[in-house]
This record gives structure tokens, sequence and C-alpha cells, in this order.
């Protein structure tokens, strides 16, 4: 049997229309007119002897053995993109690029980046920092740092690091200071707690853990991210929560104290790597953060 493949400009046209749905986007991508594209998927039907597109109103729809195809071409095209990358990469000596929370990367990364810099001067460490929803398989990013609950996506490689611990932290400067330091952690029911809305699961967990009910916590001032509350809490303006990563610092400096101590929850900090990327400076990167958090 003939293992000839057609040619690839076709299969590059028809992934990229299949992927897009639309031949005109196809054309875009590509930076050719929509009629080229037609052509060359015309020319693979031909070669093929199938229909991989069928008509569907105003626009096409893909037939079984197109969504085969479909499905094959992408995943060798991502392939090939994936180790060009990686070889590029390796050739031109890239930054390795870390996507991080913005709040762990002001809070916990950056008093540690001339560490580790000095210490792992082959990464060339680049951030990209969001505050937004991280996503591990975006474009240009070699790894990310996040807090996550298992389980794990099968296409990701997830360095576990450290489990996440969560705490209630205040300010010596906040008016209550003084008597809340003394007190059991019931005593926060009656608290206005500061809180983030992008963790609003996080003071119930603790309350869980507490053996409170989490229906008497009273919510204060709310922010839209974590770093936003630690400076509010920081600056005295109330009761906060936060992972104990992010807090330690500050607790070090006397800046906050954590008078209820920790509860483990089930989330895990952890360096996420798509698995089809092979760059072993994610391990030795993962190392690093390892020893650092212990």
């Amino acid at each position: 049997m003939s293992r000839e493949l057609p040619p690839l400009n076709a299969l590059r046209a028809f992934e990229a229309a299949a992927r897009l749905q639309s031949v005109s986007r196809a054309g875009d991508e590509l930076h050719v007119t929509h009629g080229a594209v037609s052509r060359q998927i015309r020319m693979l039907e031909e070669q093929l002897g199938l229909t991989l597109f069928d008509k569907d109103g105003r626009g096409v729809k893909l037939t079984d053995a197109g969504v085969r195809l479909r499905d094959a071409a992408t995943d060798a095209f991502e392939r090939l993109r994936d180790t060009c990358a990686e070889l590029k990469r390796q050739t031109e000596d890239a930054p390795f690029v870390l996507g991080c929370p913005g709040s762990l990367l002001a809070r916990w990364f950056i008093p540690r980046l001339d560490r580790l810099n000095r210490e792992l001067p082959e990464l060339h460490l680049q951030l990209s920092a969001s505050e937004g929803e991280l996503d591990p398989r975006r474009p240009g990013v070699d790894a990310t740092l996040l807090f996550a609950e298992p389980p794990w996506p099968v296409d990701m490689q997830v360095h576990e690091l450290a489990a996440e611990r969560i705490g209630p932290v205040l300010s010596p400067r906040y008016s209550r200071h003084g008597a809340l330091v003394q007190a059991s952690p019931d005593s926060l029911l009656g608290e206005p707690l500061l809180h983030t809305v992008s963790r609003p699961q996080a003071w119930p967990q603790w309350a869980a853990a507490h053996g409170l009910p989490d229906a008497a916590l009273r919510l204060g001032q709310g922010f839209e991210h974590l770093y936003y509350l630690l400076e509010a809490a920081t600056a005295g303006l109330g009761v906060a929560i936060a992972p104990q990563q992010l807090v330690a610092d500050d607790l070090a400096a006397g800046r906050l104290v954590a008078p209820w101590g920790f509860v483990e929850t089930e989330a895990r900090l952890a360096l996420w790597v798509p698995t089809r990327r092979t760059d072993r400076r994610a391990e030795r990167l993962a190392a690093w953060l390892r020893n650092e958090l212990s």
C-alpha cells in the first residue's frame, strides 16, 4: 500500500478551514484568497476520492471523513508547531516563559526572582502575569504556575509543589487587632470580613475546617483580585483570608499576623507543563520551586 501523502499545502488549507469552520477565515490565516483555499480542498478531495465538506446553508460542514482527517491533521500540525518552536528555542537560546497569577507573582515570586536568576541562569526566565483565568495551553507560554485542585488533565504534566493552606490575616494597624488576636476563631463570625470575588470559597472552607457555620460569616468589603485584598489587609482595613505562601513574607516582617493559623485545602500549588513540550528547564524550575517552598 502506498504511503504517499497528499500535498502538504492542500492538507494545510483543509486543516485551517476545518479548524476555523470557515474557508474565508482559513484564507486570512494562511494569507491567501478563499478561492485558493477552496481549490486546495477540491484537489485533496479528488486525490482521496472522498467528500470532506458538505454545503450547509450559506456555509459548509465537515463530513464524517472530514472530521477524521481534521482530527489527524490538527494533531499532526500541532505536533510540528510544538517541535519547531522547541527547536527554535534551543537554537536561539530563547527565554523560558512562565505564566503566573499577578498576586502570586507580586507577593511570592518577585521577592525571590533575583535568587532564581542567579541559581538558574540558563532559564532566561520571562514572566507573563494575569489576574484572570490562566490557560496553561495558550501559545507562547512554556509553563504555568497556579493553585488548582486535582484531578489533573491528561494533556498536562503537573508538578505538584506544595499544598495550599489558607487562613485569616490582619495587620497590627487594624483597629480591632488587640481584641481579635487573643480571641477564638468564632470571634470572626461577627466581623465584616474582607474577601475577593476570585476566591468566594475561601472563607466557607476555613469556617468548615473550624466547625463553624459558613452561613454566619459576614462579608464586608470585596476586592476583584487577591493582590488588592492583601494590600487592604496590610493597610489595616480588616481581616482577609489568603494562602500561606502569599503572606509568608508579610508574616515574617510583622506586617500581618495570623492568630488562627492555616488550614489545608484540596488545592495544590503546581507547575503545569503541556505534555507535548519536553523542555527540561521546566523540571529544573519545578525542583527549584519545590525546594524554595519547603
